[in-house]
């Protein structure tokens, strides 16, 4: 007699099998797409004028070209890095380099710079929606009994209570995709606004006038500014982890689809408020264009209300990774593009650090703080 063989298990798709203990799986390539412009286009646009005044017209155009060139690279090797194990794939940060330098000495490395620029990024965002929700009240009821900014910054913080709760991304994609619309729409009406003002009747694009350390200082700081605009990808490999993934159709190709679309918003958003930002107002213009322009009373409350939207939904060095685990050949083009990439962005990193700390001492006896 012969016995039946077992039935054999049916074989599961490898997106299956990773939306078992993973989040799910089901977004479309322009989800990557309004989820990083949100990451990215954030309240750090409005200051790129102010930047601007500190560089000048040629080296501060070059910078921010450099910054968009570089970041888009190493955006392009988020999206390969995320599956480059066959079977497996690295939706945090954390894992990707913990993979890359072993589980404890990956932890270190990742984890306090992702700490570090995620709690500048809440300090920034934070105090960025509460002084726009003042504006926005201020603009729109002029009867209104003032509250101290303070208090506007800690409504601001109340909302995102209640939106941290939210699980992953495929939660907050309504939220994420209003913010990247107010994103593009806010970063319109400050140079449209910028232009339609013109150029102010004593306007200079000479550099402030400063001491030769204060002025070495604050444009090390303006280079961390223009830097720190092109945020978002700390949270590259989440946005991509909600893509679908098969060996046929890898979850790389519509992720970087989205991210070149995202990049070109990007640049509409960036070149053109800090290009006429600074040509409207020069060497005066402030830390916030947004906070400069006061007419039409209707338009300019709008924009600080999007500004708002915006960092409420964008709440939610690669380079080192791609040399360990890819190993180009030494001195190859891919070798030379990512050894740049690191000495540019490390001196970047202490200038910017060594100027902000040094502003921030100069600043201090002017600060009133929770004021």
């Amino acid at each position: 007699m012969v016995s039946a063989s077992p039935p054999q298990p049916k074989e599961v798709p490898s997106d299956e099998k990773w939306a078992e203990n993973g989040p799910t799986r089901k977004a479309k390539w322009w989800y990557s797409t309004f989820h990083t412009v949100t990451a990215m286009v954030g309240a750090g646009v409005l200051s790129l004028p102010y930047a601007m005044a500190y560089l000048g017209w040629g080296p501060g155009t070059f910078v921010m070209i450099l910054s968009w060139c570089i970041t888009l690279h190493t955006m392009w090797q988020m999206t390969q890095l995320h599956e480059c194990v066959p079977g497996v794939r690295f939706d945090r940060y954390s894992d990707l380099g913990q993979h890359a330098f072993g589980p404890r000495l990956g932890a270190w490395i990742v984890l306090p710079q992702q700490l570090i620029v995620q709690v500048g990024c809440d300090i920034v965002y934070m105090v960025t929606g509460g002084k726009c929700l003042k504006k926005f009240m201020e603009i729109v009821c002029t009867s209104c009994t003032p509250i101290r900014q303070s208090y506007w910054i800690c409504i601001f913080g109340g909302v995102h209570f209640f939106l941290s709760q939210l699980p992953d991304f495929n939660s907050v994609s309504s939220v994420s995709l209003a913010a990247a619309i107010m994103s593009l729409c806010y970063s319109t009406i400050a140079w449209v606004g910028s232009l339609s003002k013109g150029r102010s009747p004593d306007v200079s694009y000479a550099y402030k006038k400063t001491s030769g350390a204060d002025s070495m200082f604050r444009v090390f700081n303006a280079l961390g500014q223009i830097t720190f605009a092109y945020a978002g990808h700390a949270v590259a490999l989440e946005i991509q982890a909600t893509i679908p993934s098969t060996p046929e159709k890898p979850s790389r190709g519509p992720m970087w689809k989205g991210a070149v679309l995202a990049y070109f918003i990007n640049a509409i958003c960036y070149f053109p408020v800090a290009l006429i930002g600074y040509w409207a107002f020069g060497q005066d213009v402030a830390d916030n264009v947004l906070v400069a322009l006061e007419r039409p009373a209707w338009l300019i409350a709008a924009a600080n209300l999007m500004v708002v939207i915006h960092v409420i939904g964008s709440y939610q060095l690669p380079s080192i990774i791609w040399l360990k685990l890819m190993k180009p050949h030494r001195f190859s083009r891919s070798w030379f593009i990512n050894w740049a990439c690191i000495f540019i962005g490390v001196f970047i990193m202490f200038a910017s650090t060594i100027g902000g700390l040094r502003n921030i001492v100069a600043d201090s006896s002017s600060y009133e703080f929770y004021s």
